[in-house]
């Protein structure tokens, strides 16, 4: 039976094992999780939060982390601005960026999520207000999330991956992980 770890990255940890930079002040995945021979289903950006599955077994790993799987990724981002309809539909038709046009996303505006306190905190701009959506893609390009909220004129502040496919981050606190059954 495949290992399946579901784990809560917090901000500012790397999405491996070790630093192959060899900067040892940087956080790794070693220092959270100590099971053998499990290894990340995609990456998570540094600067990004969340949800980060890791396995042992390398078909599901692609199943997981290949974008011809289309496996919806939620994201919570908090962005700068306020969103109008015209940006939040732009979003919904896929954006243009340096590397071709994303898939169409999901995307709604919530109310701020009950989330843990980020370590630093994210700016305050009295003067710039900032606001919360919801976003679901099926493809997962390097800082994608990041790049289609600036494409639209929303810098990303905050970015908390929730869910992969049916797996979320309900009842993790950040550095926490726990095992699951893995799909068949």
């Amino acid at each position: 039976m495949a290992k399946l770890i579901l784990f809560n990255k917090p901000y500012n940890v790397l999405s491996q094992f070790t630093d192959s930079a060899g900067d040892t002040a940087r956080a790794t995945l070693s220092e959270f999780i100590d099971v053998p021979a499990v290894y990340p289903a995609g990456r998570l950006d540094r600067d990004s939060e969340g949800l980060l599955l890791l396995t042992d077994d390398g078909r599901l790993q692609a199943r997981i982390s290949d974008p011809r799987f289309k496996l919806p990724k939620t994201y919570l981002v908090q962005v700068e601005g306020t969103p109008q309809e015209a940006a939040l539909e732009r979003l919904r038709r896929g954006v243009q960026l340096k590397d071709g046009i994303t898939r169409p996303a999901e995307v709604e505006q919530i109310d701020p999520p009950a989330l843990w306190p980020r370590d630093p905190p994210v700016r305050f701009r009295k003067s710039v207000p900032d606001h919360w959506l919801r976003l679901t893609i099926r493809e997962g390009r390097n800082r994608q999330v990041r790049r289609m909220t600036a494409a639209v004129g929303l810098p990303t502040l905050r970015l908390v991956r929730w869910s992969i496919g049916d797996w979320t981050l309900e009842g993790l606190a950040p550095g926490e992980w726990r095992g699951v059954p893995s799909p068949r």
